[in-house]
């Protein structure tokens, strides 16, 4: 186990890094920074030179693999970080420095069982992304298919397993301060993060997560997904069809190629929305960098390293905020809060529901440009906060993916209307499973599945209560009032067993 003084010194170095590129001043002039955190910023700055630009980038490529992916993230968001920001952490998608081919090959060779010339023709040794995870190597099998060959880097288990240690240490103590901090959960947000990376550090769940968000994209032959090389894929290699398309990033390129940019933002939304709240399984990275406009206008998606799940109920509560936001029912949206547990039962209803409402309305109807989504998020922090709402893990990739999607599809359409987008679908959605018809399919599955316990219940009982003629049950067990006595009650129970042994044996020979 690593050692306290292994975790603070992490720390440190990580906030004298992010101090020196100037990353810090926001965490130290909020409000909210609870007074021991803005005294270690003080300190992590203590005699640095802070440049009058922060170098988002630099700070969070320094940093390593875990900061990278919140960098990733961020940079969908240039409404959020600003243009500047945005443009700078952009790069970090694919665009970080690669390993050298030659350990590359290597690790193909370890992991695959057989030399590189048996396994391709040919592989460009110069890859065509370098992320912060694994790189990505244009190649051609042996069959003539060209493919995308994903590999993590040399190191990264060690290097992720290093820094989720020292976050789990943090998150503990800075959960001790009470306050906002305790509210945000930060230990379970760690621990989900480690539940997440345990996915993109295993090539062969990602190659499986593609394959299973195939078969459910199948309904939406606009939006596809491409097909794994089981045969070419193991724990730490991915391989691939290789997408031939322009970047969702590069819109210049997508008016090139005529491609309309408001018919694949409606799609991206559609598409999402058909992933987390029809299927319950959504791509969690859906970045510009991960989305490909393919020449007959269809979107192809890459990078399936995170990804998310959601229980139906949950993702009918999802549905029935959304809708109730679009309609502007937001008595149903407050209820749902307090029915899924979200907010505490000590609070009043319709007090949630005039906060609601105050965030709601002024967005109602406008367009992307439009909206402030930074005053938005104000408010519904605001909210939380008003309303002792814990985080929710669970929920956390949805609300990161729901960001991600929207800054893509904005960017593609600044006038696109996400309620008005997602607005048919959701109502479809909630007619099939609320209605009459749902509830009766679900009364009919519950009843069959009660019936088919039934054999077992009946088992259990006879185990419990055995038919005549058996061994006699044993006769029932007195309470005892035990003395507990520090660690060594046990000791004084039996104590007191001999004596009443020791009593009962004197009467019986007398």
């Amino acid at each position: 186990m690593t050692s306290s003084v292994t975790h603070i010194v992490r720390l440190l170095r990580w906030g004298r890094t992010l101090a020196r590129h100037g990353a810090l001043r926001g965490i130290e002039r909020d409000a909210l920074t609870p007074p021991q955190v803005r005294r270690l910023v003080r300190f992590a700055r203590l005699g640095a030179r802070i440049p009058k630009q922060p170098a988002y980038a630099d700070a969070f490529e320094a940093l390593g693999p875990a900061a990278i992916k919140l960098g990733q993230a961020l940079a969908t968001r240039p409404d959020l970080v600003g243009e500047q920001a945005a443009a700078d952490l952009f790069r970090l998608q694919d665009a970080l420095p690669p390993a050298p081919f030659a350990t590359i090959r290597a690790s193909i060779e370890q992991s695959l069982g057989r030399p590189v010339e048996e396994l391709f023709a040919s592989i460009e040794e110069a890859p065509v992304g370098a992320a912060s995870i694994a790189q990505v190597h244009r190649a051609v099998t042996s069959e003539g298919r060209t493919v995308a060959v994903k590999v993590l880097r040399p190191g990264i288990e060690d290097e992720f397993s290093r820094a989720l240690e020292t976050y789990e240490w943090a998150a503990a103590h800075a959960e001790l301060m009470g306050g906002e901090v305790a509210r945000l959960r930060p230990r379970l947000v760690i621990a989900t993060f480690r539940q997440w990376t345990a996915r993109e550090l295993d090539l062969r769940r990602e190659a499986a997560s593609a394959s299973e968000l195939a078969e459910n994209m199948a309904a939406v032959p606009g939006f596809i997904i491409p097909h794994i090389d089981w045969q070419r894929t193991s724990r730490r290699v991915m391989t691939m069809e290789w997408i031939e398309g322009v970047k969702l990033a590069d819109l210049p390129g997508i008016t090139a190629a005529g491609h309309d940019p408001r018919t694949l933002a409606t799609l991206l939304v559609q598409a999402f929305l058909r992933q987390a709240i029809a299927d319950g399984f959504f791509h969690a990275d859906l970045h510009q960098g991960n989305l490909f406009a393919l020449p007959d206008g269809r979107i192809a998606a890459i990078d399936f390293g995170i990804m998310g799940r959601i229980d139906r109920r949950a993702r009918i509560w999802l549905a029935e905020i959304l809708h109730g936001l679009i309609t502007g029912n937001y008595r149903r949206v407050a209820e749902i809060h307090f029915e899924a547990g979200y907010v505490p039962p000590h609070h009043n209803i319709g007090e949630f529901t005039t906060a609601l409402r105050a965030v709601g309305e002024p967005i109602r109807g406008l367009a992307a440009k439009d909206i402030s989504i930074g005053q938005m998020l104000d408010g519904l922090f605001a909210i939380t906060r008003d309303f002792d709402m814990p985080t929710q893990p669970h929920l956390l990739l949805l609300q990161k993916t729901m960001v991600m999607v929207e800054g893509v599809a904005s960017s593609l359409d600044p006038d696109l209307n996400m309620w008005e987008t997602a607005g048919p679908f959701v109502q479809e959605w909630l007619r099939s499973e609320l209605g009459p018809e749902a509830w009766l399919a679900d009364r009919v599955v519950e009843d069959l599945r009660t019936l088919t316990r039934l054999p077992d219940l009946v088992r259990r009982i006879e185990d419990r209560f055995p038919a005549p003629g058996g061994a006699p049950p044993p006769p029932p067990l007195r309470e005892v009032q035990v003395i507990r006595i520090g660690s060594g009650w046990r000791y004084a129970a039996v104590a007191i067993g001999a004596a009443v042994a020791g009593a009962t044996a004197m009467l019986l020979l007398h």
